[in-house]
């Protein structure tokens, strides 16, 4: 069985973003397009599909750490803020744009609520992320043959 840590970020969040796309899962508000993700950076992002991108990227997050709430994963795409010849600060990022995916991800069936803890991956979500990693595995195990002891 292909687990998300098999298979390198960089391939996979693509393939999910896309997936998440197609099922209309996520979709970008309409000030998506003007907001930064956070302090610490300069501006908006630029990649036109950004919003699919970071969903695919909380899912993920969601699926490797159990439950996780919206402060932790502001925390985990937070950086170093610019303070001019002040030493740099660790900022979080945006918290709006987690919580709007989350409640995207919540509405589309693929996290559920757990206790106080956060949300976490419902069934259905973690098929579709071992789904995903799992073709991206075997299309990788095609080009190089050790990675096929993954499947």
């Amino acid at each position: 069985m292909a687990h998300p840590n098999d298979v390198p970020v960089a391939a996979l969040l693509p393939k999910l973003a896309a997936q998440l796309k197609s099922r209309q899962a996520v979709s970008p508000p309409p000030w998506a397009a003007f907001v930064k993700t956070g302090v610490h950076k300069q501006r908006a992002p630029e990649l036109p599909d950004w919003w699919y991108l970071r969903s695919a990227s909380v899912l993920r997050k969601i699926y490797l750490h159990g439950s996780i709430g919206v402060t932790r994963l502001s925390a985990e795409y937070g950086g170093k803020r610019d303070r001019g010849s002040a030493p740099y600060h660790a900022r979080t990022g945006s918290r709006s744009i987690l919580r709007e995916i989350v409640q995207q991800l919540e509405k589309s069936g693929l996290v559920q609520p757990y206790r106080t803890q956060g949300r976490r991956l419902t069934a259905e979500g973690q098929k579709l992320l071992d789904a995903v990693s799992r073709d991206l595995l075997k299309a990788l195990a095609a080009e190089r043959p050790a990675l096929a002891k993954y499947l």
